[in-house]
């Protein structure tokens, strides 16, 4: 009985980062205001080793459609002003010697429906995640039952369980996603 409590909880646990991931991926993905978020997947190279933005400078939005980029080392300036023109959010950077201003166009009705075909997308990979870890504690749970770990009572109140389990992650996410497109295409 033990191992049925323990199957389930990974499963939840994983299930909970797979909403996690979601959750940071559709943050990652731009509205019309800027957000500190956008910044959160960009990698720049600094010295030769690929870094996180957030660790090389502090990052503030003083306006809804401006962010303020400060480096905590001015050497990196020109790096990370590359890898922000680089990445996917669309922006010109500019930068004053001191700080990086990073000005957010107003987005298109065309980019809008871009993004939201791109949350969607990863809304179903994270729905697919969640549909494999399913899978995985399902085959878990067969294999002990087959194994006479579990009698078959308990394999099927295991197996609701995962279906509700799966059922209310899959939910968070319709949620989410239901939540970032209001979010895109408000103007």
């Amino acid at each position: 009985m033990a191992d049925v409590a323990a199957t389930l909880g990974d499963a939840s646990s994983k299930m909970d980062k797979a909403v996690t991931v979601a959750k940071e991926d559709f943050a990652s993905i731009r509205t019309g205001r800027a957000n500190p978020a956008l910044f959160n997947k960009i990698m720049v190279d600094y010295y030769g080793t690929y870094t996180a933005l957030s660790q090389l400078a502090s990052i503030q939005v003083p306006e809804a459609r401006m962010a303020i980029v400060s480096p905590f080392d001015k050497g990196a300036m020109a790096s990370i002003e590359k890898a922000i023109r680089e990445s996917d959010l669309g922006v010109n950077p500019g930068n004053d010697g001191v700080v990086i201003r990073v000005n957010f166009p107003q987005l298109t009705e065309e980019r809008r429906k871009e993004y939201v075909k791109v949350v969607k997308t990863k809304g179903e990979d994270a729905k697919i995640s969640i549909r494999n870890i399913r899978r995985a504690a399902k085959e878990a749970l067969e294999k002990a039952e087959k194994d006479g770990e579990i009698g078959k009572d308990d394999l099927t109140r295991a197996e609701k369980e995962l279906e509700k389990l799966t059922g209310d992650h899959t939910t968070m996410i319709d949620e989410l996603l239901k939540h970032k497109e209001a979010e895109l295409l408000e103007v």
